[in-house]
């Protein structure tokens, strides 16, 4: 699995637009913050880059349509640690996961990032969809972070194991991402059979959707 995480990007007709991820870095400001990611595209591929679903994403947290100050997050996939950095500068303690390989790149973006009074707020922990579960407290955390984590269709039943696992009622997850194939859309629909789903945000400039997602319980709540 960790090679084909790595492969070349997935949206072949954006070839145009890959320039930026062959960079070495990429500076973005969130939360009051210059955040300046590095990038390593030829080591770890899709991992060490940063996607537009992750700025979208962060974007959102930072309008303030939920308040993650004190809140328990764990973020799945995190790659580069964008995503992870932007909800610890803002308020959140924070689990951020990745494959084992991708682990010593991300700790890196963290320390360089985070002022050394929010770092112990950061954690940095292997998580592989699906495998070791239990070193993941069931219904932990207030709340579940993914971007671009959609694309791979031989990872989706772990990853939904895995938010299974991760999720209790009051647990909400919010997975940004574009929808690039069928197959992108097969995955909304299985989520649909364990969650409820719903669309909270759309950036059309990225082409970007954010869907957020809690037990079925909550049906009733959207």
């Amino acid at each position: 699995m960790d090679n084909k995480m790595a492969l070349v990007p997935y949206d072949d007709s954006a070839v145009w637009g890959l320039q930026k991820f062959h960079k070495s870095s990429a500076v973005y400001y969130f939360a009051k913050h210059t955040i300046q990611i590095k990038q390593n595209w030829k080591q770890l591929g899709v991992a060490a880059v940063v996607w537009d679903a992750a700025v979208v994403l962060c974007t959102y947290l930072e309008m303030g349509r939920i308040d993650l100050q004190g809140r328990s997050v764990i973020e799945l996939g995190a790659g580069t640690g964008l995503l992870g950095i932007v909800a610890t500068l803002l308020g959140a303690h924070v689990t951020i996961t990745d494959r084992k390989s991708a682990l010593e790149f991300l700790e890196s973006n963290i320390q360089a990032n985070l002022p050394p009074n929010l770092q112990p707020r950061a954690v940095v922990k292997e998580l592989t969809w699906g495998r070791n579960l239990g070193n993941f407290s069931p219904g932990k955390f207030d709340f579940i972070l993914g971007a671009d984590i959609i694309y791979l269709e031989d990872t989706f039943v772990d990853l939904l194991q895995t938010l299974e696992h991760l999720c209790a009622e009051h647990t909400v997850i919010l997975l940004s991402c574009r929808i690039r194939y069928e197959r992108d859309q097969n995955f909304l629909e299985m989520l649909k059979g364990r969650f409820s789903v719903h669309e909270v945000h759309y950036d059309p400039n990225k082409d970007v959707h954010i869907f957020k997602a809690q037990r079925s319980i909550h049906k009733e709540d959207f």
